[in-house]
C-alpha cells in the first residue's frame, strides 16, 4: 500500500483549484448572488477530489464573503455585484502564504486592540479561562517544559473574551501557523518564557480592574521581544 504525504504546499494547490473550478462553474451556469451551489458531494463528485477539500474551499470563501452557508439549506453565493465577486475569487487565488515576522506583526495589531476590548467586555467566566490559560502556561514554565502552545491560549482566550467575533476569528487562522515557526526562528528562550509569567499575570490584572489603557500598556511590555524581532531584525 502506498502512503501518499500531502504537504501543505499541494494543500494550498488543491484549494485553489477548487475555487478555480468553482469560479468557472459560477460562469457558466450564470449564477447570479443569491443563487445556491450544488451539494458538497456533488462539487466532490464534479471536480475529483474528497468532501473534506471541498469543504475547507468553501469555508474559505465564506471567511472571505464570497459563498453563505445556511444551515439545513446549503451554500449560496453571497449578495455582491458579480463584478466585484470576480474580482475578489481573482485575488483569493494570487494571495500568498503569509511569511512569519507578516503572522507576528499581524498578531501584535490584534493583540493591542483585542486586551483594550477584553479589559472592557470580559465576564467572570472569560476571566476564569484567561485565567486557567495563565496557570497552564505558569506550570509548563515552571517545569522547564516547551509552553508555547499555552502561551498562545492566553493570549487566544483574551481574543475570545473581547467580544468581537472577527477579531477572535482572525487570531485564530494566524495562531497555527505561529506555533508551527514559533521555535523555528527560536523568538523565546527559557528567561523570557519565565519572565512571560509575570507580564502575563499583569496584564490578566489589568483586564480584571477594567483598565483598557494599562492592559494595552502591559500587553506592549509583554511583547517588546516581537517588536525588536518584526522591526530591527532587518536592521
Amino acid at each position: 500500500m502506498k502512503l501518499e504525504i500531502v504537504t501543505k504546499s499541494d494543500q494550498n494547490d488543491i484549494q485553489n483549484q477548487i475555487i478555480l473550478n468553482i469560479k468557472e462553474l459560477i460562469s457558466f451556469k450564470n449564477l447570479e448572488p443569491g443563487d445556491k451551489l450544488p451539494s458538497e458531494r456533488m462539487l466532490s463528485e464534479k471536480f475529483g477530489v474528497s468532501r473534506s477539500n471541498i469543504r475547507e474551499a468553501i469555508r474559505k470563501l465564506e471567511f472571505y464573503g464570497i459563498l453563505v452557508s445556511k444551515p439545513q439549506s446549503g451554500t449560496f453565493i453571497a449578495e455582491i455585484g458579480t463584478v466585484a465577486m470576480d474580482g475578489m475569487l481573482n485575488d483569493i487565488l494570487n494571495l500568498e502564504d503569509p511569511d512569519f515576522k507578516s503572522l507576528v506583526e499581524t498578531r501584535i495589531l490584534l493583540e493591542l486592540k483585542t486586551v483594550r476590548l477584553a479589559s472592557l467586555r470580559r465576564t467572570d467566566e472569560d476571566l476564569k479561562k484567561i485565567r486557567e490559560a495563565l496557570e497552564a502556561y505558569a506550570e509548563k514554565v515552571e517545569n522547564g517544559e516547551d509552553a508555547v502552545q499555552e502561551d498562545l491560549l492566553f493570549h487566544l482566550a483574551i481574543a475570545n473574551a473581547s467580544g468581537n467575533s472577527t477579531m477572535n476569528t482572525f487570531m485564530l487562522i494566524i495562531t497555527p501557523e505561529i506555533i508551527t515557526n514559533f521555535e523555528k526562528y527560536h523568538v523565546c528562550d527559557s528567561n523570557q518564557s519565565v519572565r512571560g509569567i509575570k507580564e502575563h499575570e499583569e496584564i490578566y490584572k489589568a483586564i480584571e480592574s477594567q483598565n483598557p489603557q494599562l492592559a494595552k500598556e502591559k500587553m506592549k511590555i509583554h511583547f517588546g521581544t516581537l517588536y525588536q524581532y518584526c522591526y530591527h531584525s532587518d536592521k
